[in-house]
């Protein structure tokens, strides 16, 4: 690898640690008995329209990292199908823990568990 392309490379790393960390600061606020959508966690990190990073992100979690991951779901208030079969069983139970309820068709009331912190009036449900 030559020199000017290592230093790309570097760089690349650097940003994409960057935008992870944003991503887990954001994650880490949300509150136990509170969701927030990937959409909704991009856009508080500053990466709006970019939701698929914040999957990427909670992929790549270190296993020691306490960062709720299981209070992230998908816009339709489902928890996301994971590549590691079981998994999302594991966040449903996590989450049913912490009070929140799945209907018969496996979503959360966005409306009344989605997390809307005070610094961000623009994601308050209409």
């Amino acid at each position: 690898m030559t020199a000017r392309r290592s230093l790309s490379h570097n760089a690349r790393v650097r940003e994409r640690a960057g935008r992870y960390g944003r991503i887990y600061r954001v994650v880490g606020r949300i509150p136990r008995g509170r969701v927030a959508t990937y959409g909704q966690v991009a856009l508080l990190a500053g990466l709006g329209g970019h939701a698929r990073q914040v999957g990427y992100a909670l992929h790549g979690l270190d296993a020691g990292r306490e960062v709720p991951w299981h209070r992230v779901i998908n816009a339709r208030g489902e928890v996301s199908l994971r590549s590691v079969p079981g998994w999302e069983r594991i966040q449903h139970q996590l989450l049913e823990e912490e009070g929140i309820h799945f209907d018969a068709r496996g979503r959360v009331a966005l409306a009344r568990y989605r997390w809307c912190p005070r610094s961000a009036p623009e994601l308050r449900p209409r």
